[in-house]
């Protein structure tokens, strides 16, 4: 085992050993709990019942469907994958007790737990596992994010999905009913962190056969998690009660959680009434100095493993010019977003992959970013001069991004700042629309300026490069390099993390070079949580919470 793997499993998995047995590496875990963890001595409150926030109705419920951040904190709740994290992030056991890779890191083994049940009390299998992942690839499914396999490099997957091969083709296999193997192409010693991705998560094969799209109603829903789907009311609600058949229910203590559909304004005021207990906070609220003495000890706040965008779609004039894209670029002044206008810890950046995530320590901002903005802005009024526009003729476009007060301010803001440093050489519009419309015209690429984010689904830089991928079906922006597409795709052959982490730095650098977006921050999380709501506090750098893990003080 190479020293570079052994520091990359020493920081990804604390709880693991890490031993060699019949020629492979075996990570093997012990059989602490990873529920809830309730001190001696608490006193519970009577009532285990809790209320959360959530910004946007979610376009789908279904693992293999889904393809965002909030589709996928509802999924965490109701399935369970191969693996699962604690509050820091780090990799432990879910389905899977422990799992074992070959000496290339080609072929990995998952051993599943033999009390794992699915909601109606079936056992869960590899069989399910197989099942969903090659329903994943399969054209049929229409999957948003099947590329996720390309990026873990499944056998055959990319020919599946481009219809060459069947998914029956697909690296899978279910060895026995509890042992699940997976071959890949190349080799990935962090293969087993990707697994906790929910369009990874097993689904329930005769639930989907039998109702087909309705199989995720609330009457119909069957799942594996600690918590099962009680009711739901379209841009109102979801609410989810505990499930008595999860493998680990003893130590799951509440009993059922309603997430509100709301803005934050609205969750704000009613967080202050008692109503909710946990909410995001509006920019304007945050900044009240008044508000955060009185909200001190339900305020919490860390960095995350995510990165604010406006992307441009390449296919489409005037950006199909670098030379337009270049100037929007370099006219933002992210301090004044991230210190004025936000303030609660955002990192200002030109880059999409944080230099802060495993791999990305090589990554460097541009050599403008360390330019005067009134530098920048001269630049970029002569790449626009250059393209042919003027104060006469200027770039026109409309800035589309999804309904919400934060995104609203942060977006105006920017377009300010376009008009003014680019002494009227850019007239860019707002329009917004809510989530569901707005995730499915960018999917569709039915833009041409639009806002995006991206959220780490694991601790490790390939998460971010691997999304503008010629290839990717998360690269809505129409970038295609072959120089980028060979610089990621060689980081699998890296023999070591200094390796990899040279390439990573250098497909960075390429993406600055095409500016297929204008990268303003890296995010921070904040939000306010109920002092007797237990269990979370907030540190996940990718935002991930289970309820199974929460519990309420009396």
């Amino acid at each position: 085992m190479q020293n570079t793997t052994r520091k990359f499993w020493a920081k990804s998995q604390r709880l693991a050993k890490l031993s060699i047995f019949s020629g492979a590496l075996l990570f093997a875990f012990g059989k602490a709990s990873f529920a809830a963890d309730v001190p001696a001595g608490t006193v519970l409150a009577d009532k285990q019942v809790i209320r959360l926030h959530s910004v946007a109705e979610t376009a789908t419920l279904d693992p293999q469907k889904s393809a965002d951040a909030g589709a996928s904190q509802l999924i965490y709740q109701m399935f369970e994958g191969l693996v699962s994290t604690d509050a820091d992030d780090n990799i432990i056991p879910g389905v899977a007790e422990h799992w074992e890779a070959s000496p290339d890191f080609k072929t990995w083994t998952f051993y599943l737990r033999k009390d794992a049940k699915w909601s109606n009390g079936d056992p869960v299998t590899a069989h399910d596992f197989v099942y969903a992942w090659r329903r994943l690839v399969d054209p049929k499914t229409a999957a948003p994010y099947s590329s996720y396999l390309d990026f873990m490099k499944v056998e055959n997957t990319q020919d599946i999905i481009e219809g060459k091969k069947s998914p029956e083709t697909l690296g899978v296999q279910a060895l026995d009913d509890y042992t699940f193997q997976v071959k890949l192409s190349e080799s990935i010693p962090y293969a087993a962190d990707l697994t906790n991705n929910v369009t990874l998560y097993p689904v329930h094969k005769a639930t989907i056969e039998k109702y087909g799209d309705d199989w995720t109603r609330p009457e119909n829903l069957v799942g594996n998690g600690a918590y099962s789907l009680k009711e739901r009311s379209i841009n109102e609600k979801i609410t989810f009660k505990r499930n008595p058949n999860y493998w680990n229910n003893t130590k799951t203590v509440i009993e059922e959680a309603t997430y509100y559909i709301l803005t934050d304004t609205s969750a704000v005021a009613r967080y202050r009434t008692g109503e909710l207990d946990f909410s995001f906070i509006p920019i304007a609220t945050y900044k009240d100095p008044k508000f955060r003495e009185q909200y001190k000890d339900h305020i919490r706040n860390n960095r995350k493993l995510a990165t604010y965008v406006y992307e441009f779609n390449l296919a489409k004039p005037p950006f199909d010019d670098v030379r337009v894209r270049k100037a929007l670029d370099l006219a933002v002044e992210r301090n004044i977003i991230t210190d004025k206008i936000l303030g609660y810890g955002q990192t200002p950046t030109f880059t999409f992959t944080p230099n802060y995530i495993f791999g990305g320590s090589k990554i460097q901002q541009p050599d403008y970013a360390n330019w005067t903005q009134e530098q920048r802005n001269q630049e970029a009024k002569r790449l626009l001069q250059e393209a042919g526009y003027s104060r006469q003729n200027p770039v026109r476009s409309e800035l589309l991004y999804s309904t919400n007060d934060g995104l609203k301010t942060i977006s105006v803001a920017v377009t300010s700042m376009w008009k003014k440093n680019l002494d009227g050489m850019a007239d860019i519009s707002l329009k917004n629309m809510e989530w569901k419309t707005f995730s499915d015209l960018k999917h569709r690429k039915e833009f041409s300026l639009a806002f995006g984010a991206w959220v780490a689904d694991y601790n490790e830089a390939s998460t971010f490069l691997t999304r503008y991928l010629s290839n990717s079906n998360q690269n809505e922006t129409n970038f295609k390099s072959e120089a980028y597409d060979q610089l990621v795709n060689s980081s699998y052959k890296a023999k070591t993390d200094s390796e990899r982490e040279e390439i990573y730095a250098k497909a960075e650098a390429e993406l600055d070079r095409n500016h297929p977006f204008v990268a303003i921050y890296h995010y921070a999380g904040l939000f306010l949580k109920n002092p007797k709501l237990k269990g979370y506090e907030g540190k996940s750098p990718q935002g991930i919470y289970y309820i199974k893990d929460l519990y309420l003080e009396k």
